[in-house]
C-alpha cells in the first residue's frame, strides 16, 4: 500500500542516523571478490567496524551509478548532499543490490558490478542504456544504520518533547465519545475497537501477512483503500509499514476485523507521504487479516 510504505527520502530524518563513522580511513587498492549471487565487488574504504546491515535496519547511504563511462546516477545531487535512506531487505533476485548494503559497515565505501544478463535472466525490466554482456557500476557508501526500534524510541522521545500525544489523545477521546465508540488503548498511545473476532491464529514477526484495509482522517476523508483490489502484503514487524501498523496488526487472529486509531507518531509525524494525509494526522484504519 503505497501510504503506508516508508518513503525512502521523507519518513526517517537524518538525525536519526547515529551509528555513523567519522574516522578517517585510507582507501586501498584492493581486488574484486565475488559473491554466491554474481555480484563483483572491492571495498577500497573499510572502516573495519562489525555492524552489518540486517534485514529490517534502516541504511543511510550515498550513491553513484555508472556505466562504462558514463555517470548515470549521483544520489548527492539528486537530495541536496542529504544521504539516501531506507530499509534493508533481503534479496529478491540474483544481482539485487540490496546484498551490497550487507557486506558494508559504516564508514565503509563499495564498489560492485552487477550483470546486465543477470539482471535480464532474473526477469529485470533493463533501461535503455543497459546493454547485454556489461555490467552497471555502484559505488556506495554507508554512513549509517539504524534500527527499527531505536527510530521508533526516537521518534517517540520527539514527540514526547514536542507535547503532541497528549493533544491527539484528548482529541481522540472526544472523537470517541462524539461517536459512541470505546475502543482500547495501548501503552503506545494506539488505539483499537475489535469489530469481528474469530478462533484462528496470531500472526508473529517476521512472517508476510495479507490485509484488507481502508484509511481515512479524523473528519472522515478516505486517504486511501484497497477495496476491490488484492490483499496487502507486507512483513510483520520489519517496519515496512508505519509503526502503529506494525503493532495494530499484531493484535489480530486470522480473519478478524478491528479499526486503528493512530497517532501521528505512529504514523507519518510531520513527514507525509502524500497531500492526502496532512501533517501530523491521527489516521483511522479499518482493517482486516486477510490471512498470512
Amino acid at each position: 500500500m503505497r501510504y503506508l510504505t516508508y518513503i525512502i527520502t521523507g519518513i526517517i530524518c537524518t538525525s536519526l542516523f547515529g551509528c555513523t563513522s567519522t574516522k578517517k580511513v585510507k582507501v586501498k587498492d584492493v581486488p574484486f571478490q565475488t559473491t554466491a549471487s554474481g555480484i563483483k565487488y572491492k571495498i577500497p574504504k573499510d572502516a573495519k567496524g562489525d555492524r552489518h546491515p540486517e534485514v529490517g535496519d534502516y541504511v543511510e547511504i550515498f550513491i553513484k551509478t555508472y556505466f562504462g563511462d558514463s555517470l548515470i546516477f549521483n544520489s548527492r545531487e539528486q537530495t541536496g548532499n542529504e544521504p539516501v535512506k531506507f530499509p534493508a531487505s533481503e534479496p529478491r533476485f540474483n544481482g539485487d543490490l540490496s546484498e551490497a548494503f550487507t557486506l558494508l559497515t559504516p564508514g565503509d565505501s563499495g564498489i560492485f558490478m552487477v550483470s546486465v544478463d543477470t539482471l535480464k535472466a532474473n526477469g529485470q525490466n533493463l533501461q535503455p542504456w543497459m546493454k547485454e554482456g556489461e555490467y552497471i557500476k555502484y559505488s556506495i557508501e554507508l554512513v549509517g544504520i539504524k534500527t527499527q526500534k531505536e527510530i521508533d524510541e526516537e521518534q517517540a522521545a520527539k514527540a514526547k518533547e514536542s507535547g503532541e500525544p497528549e493533544k491527539e489523545d484528548k482529541a481522540l477521546n472526544a472523537y470517541f465519545k462524539k461517536n459512541k465508540v470505546s475502543p482500547e488503548k495501548r501503552e503506545s498511545g494506539l488505539y483499537y475497537l475489535m469489530t469481528k473476532k474469530t478462533d484462528g491464529e496470531k500472526p508473529i514477526s517476521g512472517q508476510k501477512v495479507k490485509v484488507n484495509y481502508t484509511g481515512k482522517l479524523m473528519n472522515g476523508t478516505i486517504f486511501d483503500s484497497n477495496e476491490g483490489k488484492a490483499p496487502f502484503e507486507f512483513i510483520l514487524g520489519r517496519g515496512q509499514v508505519i509503526r502503529g501498523w506494525d503493532e495494530g496488526i499484531a493484535l489480530l487472529k486470522k480473519g478478524e476485523k478491528a479499526t486503528l486509531y493512530i497517532p501521528s507518531y505512529l504514523a507519518y509525524g510531520e513527514n507525509s507521504p502524500t497531500p492526502k494525509i496532512p501533517a501530523n494526522s491521527t489516521l483511522i484504519f479499518d482493517v482486516e487479516l486477510v490471512d498470512f
